[in-house]
């Protein structure tokens, strides 16, 4: 698992500074609750970036309920009871009702075949009505409003699979407020909206999977790998999970993953570390201390043969191929950094130059070291997509003939020392904003224990050898650890079958 930074590291570099002098300009504290900060002092521009990182995602969906973590994801800019509604106690009241009549559904529901269909349908109407009701209490973008009105800039948020983060920028004289508005959207969220925003979270799964032919093939592909672990589940949550989320599950998921532990806040940009650290006592000790989360204990069993799924789409063709891998606290994990830049990096990748410049085989041949985690073991991920005439049978006895070659032709210096140079220029370019740092510093911190592995993952990178390339490639890059997943068009009416 590899980050790059940037603009922050460049002066460093330049004045040939090392690790020790950025700590300076870096706080670090954790609150009596067990939630942690982590303080970057870049003075140049009155702004501020805040990345709150907590280590909650789709993995920790509970079965049945897939696409939770997403879910309350969206609740979380709903607001509070001061923050979004036009009239709290009759909103209580309405949002009560909603589950009322949402739980007497589900009793009936679970009659199974013995439900009746009338009941049900009176039901459903008396549902909307009152989630309607509900809703004529809620001032639509409260949360945001305020957050714009303010000069905040950049608000987003996003599910993965190992976490979610929450993501905006303010001018430096709005650092309090947004010690407020984040402290009370974790501390009394208002879970209004939910079902409007259930239809919104299926409606995403929608477009990015069931309509876009990339999704449907890498949930396939993650399907196949994984036969234990909740990497098989996917980001985006199954459909008919999501369509029969409650509320109430929401709130436990919040209960459980939502604790000051499990959180973790980077904060970067014009700013006075102990007037941060005032203003999280002042707001974020609020948040009451509760048990960390559960850890996820599914081990995938070892896989002992490959396997390979198709799926029928009228797309250009596609093709995933996924290799075993061990998690990223392997010794070998920056190995796998360097063969990813040997293999497939730009236009000196020897897929690329192979496949795509010689052989005019495909219109793009990338891989991805770490996929689609890197807290457990994964998969080393190679992308094809085949060129206008070519099928995925061409490309893929292409690409095993230039893994076999690879496997077994050590990398030369040259190549080696290159690989390096570009690690430590990406490190250089990528990071050029207080965002990208805020990001950096949690991202690293939650990853690793240390936001320090920024620094020391490039000198893992420098101690690599041909050697180890090759070792880890002849171990790894085998038939009985790969996955392929491709796509093949359907099967015209009146084909032989």
């Amino acid at each position: 698992m590899r980050f790059c930074l940037i603009a922050l590291l460049a002066p460093l570099l330049a004045q040939a500074q090392n690790l020790q002098e950025f700590e300076k300009k870096v706080t670090e504290f954790t609150l009596a609750n067990g939630l942690r900060f982590i303080v970057a002092a870049r003075n140049e521009a009155p702004v501020v970036s805040f990345n709150t990182h907590v280590k909650a995602g789709s993995l920790n969906d509970p079965t049945g309920q897939t696409g939770l973590a997403h879910m309350f994801e969206h609740m979380a800019f709903k607001g509070t009871p001061t923050i979004g509604s036009k009239n709290w106690p009759e909103e209580k009241k309405a949002l009560a009702e909603v589950e009322s009549v949402y739980a007497r559904l589900e009793e009936e529901r679970r009659k199974d075949l013995r439900a009746d269909p009338k009941k049900i349908a009176t039901i459903e109407g008396l549902l909307k009505a009152a989630i309607d009701k509900a809703n004529l209490y809620v001032e639509p973008n409260a949360f945001p409003r305020i957050i714009e009105e303010n000069g905040g800039v950049g608000l987003n948020a996003g599910t993965g699979l190992e976490a979610t983060n929450y993501y905006y920028n303010f001018p430096a004289n709005r650092v309090e407020l947004w010690f407020l508005l984040e402290s009370q959207r974790f501390l009394n969220p208002v879970f209004r909206e939910f079902y409007k925003e259930r239809d919104v979270v299926r409606e995403e799964r929608r477009m990015r999977i069931e309509s876009n032919p990339q999704g449907k093939l890498m949930e396939a592909l993650l399907g196949t790998a994984f036969i234990a672990h909740p990497f098989r589940q996917g980001p985006g949550g199954w459909a008919s999970d999501i369509e029969n989320l409650r509320l109430s599950e929401a709130e436990d998921f919040y209960k459980t993953y939502y604790v000051p532990g499990n959180i973790t806040i980077g904060i970067a940009g014009d700013v006075q570390p102990a007037e941060i650290k005032r203003l999280a006592d002042k707001y974020f000790s609020q948040l009451p201390a509760r048990p960390l989360p559960p850890l996820i204990n599914t081990v995938e069993p070892v896989q002992e043969g490959p396997k390979r799924v198709d799926v029928t789409t009228p797309s250009q063709p596609l093709m995933f191929i996924g290799y075993k891998r061990p998690d990223q606290y392997d010794k070998d994990d920056p190995v796998f950094d360097v063969i990813t830049t040997v293999l497939a990096n730009g236009r000196t990748g020897l897929l690329y130059k192979d496949m795509v410049r010689d052989k005019k085989l495909a219109l793009a041949a990338i891989s991805a070291p770490t996929f689609p985690g890197g807290r457990f073991p994964n998969l080393f991920l190679f992308f094809l997509v085949p060129a206008i005439g070519k099928t995925t049978e061409e490309n893929e006895k292409a690409f095993y003939e230039v893994l076999e070659r690879f496997k077994n032709e050590k990398v030369d210096d040259v190549t080696l020392a290159r690989v390096k140079t570009k690690a430590r220029a990406g490190l250089i370019r990528q990071l050029d904003s207080n965002s990208g740092l805020a990001s950096l510093l949690t991202t690293y911190s939650v990853a690793y224990g240390d936001w320090r592995k920024m620094f020391t993952s490039l000198e893992d990178v420098n101690k690599v050898t041909a050697d180890d390339v090759q070792r880890v490639a002849r171990k790894y890059f085998v038939p009985s650890g790969r996955t392929v997943a491709l796509t093949v068009q359907p099967k015209r009416e009146g084909a032989a079958q």
